[in-house]
């Protein structure tokens, strides 16, 4: 878990209210906000934040990480946990480049995929995050922002687009979310075809 592994003293789940990039959610935000709290309720270092289903307008991390540096000041290190795939793509994130000014990024890496991340951008990036990466998880700590971690998963070939196809499909996705995120899935007709 990131947590152990980057020594967190807490993990942020931050539902996206409008998402720039992707069309209008399949869930609505209400749904979203009410099974990211039932999937994080027995964890202790889990804290929901709603701030961006909130926000009026796109939701863009960038905003999000400026309003949380405005909250929490510049010396508490913040530090964003993405999948290689959404890392794959964070060149076409608004304002990407700020991103390193407000934060560390840890690039989970899944299943079956190899820790190839750096590959997946251009050239000239590939320059400027070289010199970001570490393998040192102490310095996330002992600094604010702007540095590159990778941190492998224990393996679990899931994705949240695979579960919705499966709901779809009318397939099990019983043990692939917790038991009362299903529930809710159900009870409220989600995802169905």
């Amino acid at each position: 878990m990131a947590t152990d592994a980057l020594s967190l003293g807490h993990v942020r789940f931050i539902p996206a209210g409008q998402p720039y990039h992707r069309g209008n959610s399949v869930a609505s935000a209400e749904h979203r906000v009410a099974m990211t709290a039932l999937a994080i309720v027995d964890n202790p270092h889990f804290v929901l934040d709603t701030r961006e289903v909130e926000r009026d307008g796109p939701s863009y991390t960038v905003d999000t990480l400026t309003e949380l540096r405005a909250e929490l000041g510049f010396a508490q290190p913040i530090v964003v946990l993405l999948g290689t795939d959404a890392f794959s793509r964070i060149t076409g994130w608004h304002r990407y480049q700020e991103l390193f000014s407000l934060a560390h990024i840890a690039i989970l890496t899944r299943a079956g995929m190899a820790p190839d991340w750096l590959n997946a951008v251009d050239a000239e990036l590939r320059k400027e995050l070289k010199a970001r990466i570490t393998t040192e998880e102490r310095l996330l700590q002992e600094t604010s922002a702007g540095g590159i971690i990778s941190i492998p998963m224990t393996p679990l070939e899931i994705s949240s687009t695979e579960i919705r196809n499966r709901l779809r499909a009318g397939k099990s996705v019983r043990y692939l979310l917790p038991a009362p995120v299903l529930d809710y899935i159900e009870s409220h007709d989600l995802y169905t075809a």
